[in-house]
């Protein structure tokens, strides 16, 4: 049984969640709802934090996910009262920011890379290279929009805009959440939702942040310098540590590396 004295101030603590990688791609410690919804309930509920100081380095990925986490986090954030506060490492861009705005005050690094609020679908086409190959592709449908945008066949302009009309819903869902979670702070003489990323200290000139600091330094600040900190993050699966489905994360680390390599990281 724990004695709980009155007159013992208890010193406040930081629970520290570290949210890092591209969001919703396959592989070990991937970012998901389903994967941080336990990690995130124990960071907001064990020993009633102060705060919650979440870690971010993200490039994105995808928007489905990106909105569940952050849809979570907030909901804890509410029910507990406990107040959210990211802090950016290398990069918050797209579905990174998407978590970052789900914070009630973000801070990032001077180099940190943050932005791109915009909405991505990229793919290819064989068509050419079967035919030269004297290959037939076959498709049966039922449904005439079922086989859209298949790579193997030629792409038609109904398919595309019917995938442009899918984006730019999307994209009007992005550009809603982060005018509900950062308002009036938005710098509204600019443009902010072409997909373009700044660096902080700009990023904090538009409104997207508020300010440069980084997350033991301003806890402190704010806490006093004997908060203490927990933290809480993805472990790795018990069958990634025995070298399990190897091409799979393989195929997934090459895929996060490409996404963090389109802004230079």
């Amino acid at each position: 049984m724990k004695l709980s004295l009155p007159f013992l101030k208890k010193q406040p603590s930081v629970a520290v969640v570290r949210l890092s990688g591209a969001i919703g791609i396959a592989g070990r410690a991937s970012m998901s709802d389903t994967s941080l919804a336990p990690v995130l309930e124990k960071a907001f509920r064990k020993g009633k934090p102060s705060a919650v100081a979440l870690e971010i380095n993200s490039p994105g990925g995808s928007p489905v996910q990106s909105s569940l986490i952050g849809a979570r986090i907030r909901r804890l954030s509410d029910e507990l009262n406990v107040p959210v506060i990211a802090f950016v490492e290398d990069v918050a861009a797209s579905g990174g920011y998407w978590l970052a705005a789900a914070a009630d005050e973000i801070y990032a690094d001077d180099s940190s890379v943050l932005g791109s609020i915009g909405v991505i679908s990229s793919g290819f086409g064989a068509h050419v290279l079967l035919k030269r190959q004297g290959i037939e592709r076959r498709v049966h449908t039922a449904g005439q929009s079922k086989s859209m945008l298949d790579p193997f066949s030629p792409e038609k302009k109904e398919d595309v805009a019917r995938l442009e009309r899918l984006l730019a819903d999307i994209h009007d869902n992005f550009i809603t959440h982060v005018k509900n979670r950062r308002g009036a702070k938005l710098d509204e003489n600019e443009d902010l939702f072409t997909g373009e990323v700044w660096l902080a200290r700009r990023a904090r000139e538009l409104g997207l942040i508020d300010g440069i600091a980084h997350l033991k330094p301003k806890m402190q600040e704010r806490f006093g310098d004997k908060v203490k900190f927990r933290r809480y993050g993805l472990r790795k699966p018990l069958w990634s540590r025995f070298g399990a489905s190897l091409a799979q994360d393989a195929i997934a680390g090459l895929e996060e590396r490409a996404a963090y390599a389109r802004f230079g990281l």
